[in-house]
């Protein structure tokens, strides 16, 4: 049987935006999404079956979450690599061509991926105790990062640390969304009581905190590159 994955070529969220087509999609710390309208449940299925007769379509590719509002559709590639590939810009093509024909918008504001980041001295302990208690299981090739087997709660992600941080919350949420949004997310945060702590990685990356102190990030992944990891 021939090895797809070597056929398959990894693109950056940069690259992923700047393809024609992809207008409707943005890309997130979960790879690349879009949300469609569609205003009622049998719209929503309706484009679900059409999507799951593009070619392409098949072993759990695409994750696709079904509501009464509307339909997310999201890509992402787990192979010798989590991210994404060339496979998932035309696929996406694909999508939003099917959603056009069914009179279906999209709302690319409307996608967001959340996170819950954990400082943990002794890493493998950690994960161990969170793997167990959330019932999750390990992403692809990495010890360091759980997700949801059913793909509906947040992942979470375990940064390591050399000593405690007193000063500053161990437990932390990531909030990516669309590169276009960020500005108007950080500025309700900080409307609402917040504060920011630090913009040193932006424009992909903010430190934000309550009230009380307690910190959150806001991330963005498409115009600039955040690294290897496509945080």
């Amino acid at each position: 049987m021939t090895d797809v994955t070597q056929k398959i070529e990894r693109i950056r969220p940069q690259r992923f935006h700047e393809i024609g087509g992809l207008e409707d999609w943005r890309v997130l710390g979960e790879g690349a999404c879009a949300y469609f309208r569609t205003g009622s449940f049998a719209a929503g299925a309706a484009l679900v079956r059409a999507i799951s007769e593009l070619p392409g379509v098949g072993s759990g590719h695409p994750d696709v979450d079904l509501r009464h509002e509307g339909v997310t559709v999201r890509l992402i590639t787990i192979a010798d690599f989590y991210g994404l590939s060339d496979r998932d810009a035309e696929l996406a093509r694909r999508i939003s061509e099917v959603a056009r024909t069914l009179g279906i918008p999209a709302d690319p504001s409307a996608v967001q991926s959340v996170q819950v980041t954990v400082d943990a001295l002794a890493g493998a302990e950690v994960v161990a105790f969170w793997r167990a208690l959330l019932g999750y299981e390990d992403r692809a090739n990495s010890p360091e990062d759980l997700i949801d087997p059913h793909r509906r709660g947040a992942a979470f992600y375990f940064q390591q640390i050399d000593a405690p941080r007193p000063q500053r919350n161990r437990v932390h949420v990531d909030v990516w969304v669309p590169y276009d949004q960020a500005e108007a997310r950080i500025a309700a945060a900080i409307a609402a009581g917040g504060r920011l702590v630090s913009d040193a990685y932006a424009p992909s990356h903010w430190v934000l905190a309550d009230p009380e102190g307690n910190e959150a990030c806001v991330g963005v992944a498409g115009w600039i590159d955040p690294g290897p990891r496509d945080r």
